[in-house]
């Protein structure tokens, strides 16, 4: 296989990726960041792409901390509870069974409601805890989407430079 025709097979792998950043049971940052360790089997690890598989791995880091992070800042930020989020947690592996795709979201969202509305005995409470909950997952989500383009980005420099 040709660099050129490497570049072009991995450049689709890393769209499949971003994509993923968006649509369930699809990969996302992790299919980048395998694609581009192997595009560097298949066309040399050089200082560049050394330099870049560093950089791809950090990005990964920080994918994954912030997903821990950011919906659990908006939820403490509302005063959710532990209990609250591990029903979450529950409604979300409930929903991806029941109903494909959004079934994740809608599961954890509808765990998080019936849990704080348990805790607190009140509609209006546990409402706002899922809506700040439901905000934190969103920016989550486009953080990652970002990333994912900015890793594919990062990619693109390296392949840019393969191809010369």
């Amino acid at each position: 296989m040709s660099d050129l025709e490497a570049t072009i097979v991995i450049g689709l792998v890393m769209v499949v990726g971003v994509l993923g950043t968006v649509v369930p049971f699809l990969p996302g940052v992790m299919l980048i960041w395998l694609a581009a360790v192997v595009y560097g089997f298949l066309v040399g690890f050089s200082p560049i792409g050394i330099a870049v598989l560093v950089v791809l791995t950090l990005l990964v880091a920080a994918s994954v901390i912030k997903s821990v992070v950011v919906p659990r800042r908006a939820a403490e930020g509302h005063d959710v509870s532990r209990w609250s989020q591990l029903v979450a947690v529950l409604g979300a592996v409930v929903g991806f069974f029941v109903i494909p795709i959004v079934g994740v979201v809608i599961g954890a969202l509808i765990g998080l409601f019936v849990a704080e509305y348990v805790h607190h005995r009140e509609a209006g409470e546990a409402w706002g805890s899922t809506v700040a909950v439901a905000k934190g997952f969103g920016l989550s989500a486009l953080i990652e989407i970002g990333i994912a383009v900015f890793m594919t980005a990062v990619w693109a420099a390296w392949a840019l430079s393969v191809l010369g």
